[in-house]
């Protein structure tokens, strides 16, 4: 069992930064792939990017490589995602979410949070 929670988001200027957060609990977070997706309104949920249960091996989306980076920290049972050079389509709800492997498809991720809303305007 793995619980969730994303913080960190919020609304900031084209152009700006964001730092996300997502703590979990559970004893198996230091052998789970974790991952972030992201959903705009009206749209699918989309993958952004995912990182290996050590971290030696992160994944993004192709749109998003250079401008996000994700990390993890398993003494701290936490998992970030730095945003910069944020654009209006960055608008969405952000995820976090935990798997056995580090993959783009949301079906191979088995916990999720709840959610953090990120509002980029220009």
């Amino acid at each position: 069992q793995v619980q969730l929670v994303e913080s960190g988001g919020g609304s900031v200027q084209a152009g700006g930064s964001l730092n996300l957060s997502c703590a979990a609990s559970g004893r198996t977070f230091s052998s789970r792939a974790m991952a972030w997706f992201r959903q705009g309104t009206g749209k699918d949920r989309e993958f952004v990017a995912a990182i290996s249960w050590n971290g030696g091996n992160t994944y993004y989306a192709d749109s998003l490589k250079g401008r996000f980076s994700i990390s993890r920290d398993n003494v701290k049972k936490t998992v970030s995602l730095q945003m910069t050079a944020l654009k209006v389509e960055d608008t969405a709800v952000y995820y976090c979410a935990a798997g056995w492997a580090a993959l783009r498809s949301r079906t191979r991720y088995d916990y999720w949070g709840q959610g953090t809303q990120v509002t980029v305007s220009s």
